[in-house]
């Protein structure tokens, strides 16, 4: 596991449309699905996030999660080839030891219904669902959290 660096912004890209064209199927319809992956290309709407958030990438290029601002997981992504080996459970580890050291106290995060289960296995809470749009799409969101320490 290495932190990620500005330069790295391609390959999170590349993590995060792979992660949602192999994993989404099981939650989300074909609609749904164009719509989340495209996200990654639109100029400047991951940009911020991907430069300046801290984050983690797991194995070479297994999967991330970043953090941004500090107090949120903004950003949490496995490869479909690597999902349900540990990378998801490693990424939340290193990003809530990151937080803590840092004086976070409260994590919070919008999850999807793939990344529920996982963050629910880890001790996050749902506060809400939370209905959102993507390019006139309609989701379903979790907003979440975690007490640390």
């Amino acid at each position: 596991m290495r932190p990620t660096q500005p330069s790295d912004s391609p390959l999170l890209r590349e993590i995060y449309v792979d992660a949602i064209q192999t994993q989404a199927a099981e939650a989300y319809t074909p609609d749904q699905i164009r719509a989340w992956a495209n996200l990654a290309w639109l100029p400047g709407l991951l940009d911020r996030t991907l430069e300046q958030g801290q984050g983690w990438i797991s194995g070479i290029d297994d999967g991330f999660a970043i953090r941004y601002p500090t107090n949120r997981l903004s950003m949490l992504y496995c490869r479909g080839r690597s999902s349900r080996q540990g990378h998801g459970s490693a990424l939340l580890q290193a990003i809530e030891n990151d937080a803590q050291r840092t004086g976070i106290q409260r994590l919070l995060t919008e999850a999807s219904f793939i990344s529920r289960p996982l963050l629910e296995q880890r001790g996050w809470s749902v506060i809400a669902p939370e209905p959102f749009m993507i390019a006139g799409v309609p989701f379903i969101r979790f907003q979440m959290e975690k007490r640390l320490g």
